[in-house]
């Protein structure tokens, strides 16, 4: 008799720029893919070019496969809300647009619940000055982002961006979080 196989569950977050949410995720224990998406707009299956116009309303997204089982959806969040800005409307540093804002897209009321419940501890927390601006909404219109952003910082670690933007992010989770780690 085979073992069946272990239930996962899916959620979509924009933490600004998706090759940097997309780096960090990769490393993280328990989540077992990592696509860089759009989603959340208007356009059917928009291109780079047209979200990049800000025009879309799409924001760039990593949609999370995990085994809730090593690692849940609220340590997700926490990793999320240290590795990029949720106190920035429609910015992450140098990034600035819609499609950059900071989100939380959920699947089921759950996560929904889940996730309103993380942010009300960080902000009781006052670990941030400003307030969370992060949106919490229900996933809609998301689309794949095309081949050349998947893995992007793996492929492209030298390129400026993934140098000076990218890496420290990288860096930071595994500081910060160095118990999620992939072995």
């Amino acid at each position: 008799m085979t073992a069946s196989p272990t239930p996962t569950e899916t959620i979509v977050l924009g933490g600004g720029c998706f090759w940097c949410t997309e780096a960090v995720f990769d490393r993280v224990r328990g989540v077992l893919d990592v696509e860089s998406g759009y989603s959340n707009g208007e356009v059917l299956t928009p291109s780079y070019e047209q979200v990049c116009t800000g025009r879309t309303g799409h924001a760039e997204v990593v949609k999370l496969v995990f085994d809730p089982e090593e690692i849940s959806l609220s340590e997700i969040l926490q990793i999320f809300f240290v590795v990029h800005d949720p106190t920035t409307l429609n910015r992450q540093g140098n990034d600035v647009g819609t499609q950059y804002r900071s989100g939380i897209y959920t699947l089921n009321d759950e996560q929904r619940r889940v996730a309103e419940e993380v942010i009300r501890e960080i902000a009781d927390s006052k670990t941030y000055r400003a307030p969370i601006v992060t949106e919490v909404k229900p996933l809609a219109n998301y689309s794949k982002a095309e081949a050349y952003h998947q893995d992007y910082f793996l492929n492209h670690p030298d390129q400026g961006y993934c140098a000076f933007v990218v890496g420290p992010k990288v860096e930071k989770f595994q500081k910060t979080f160095a118990k999620y780690l992939k072995s």
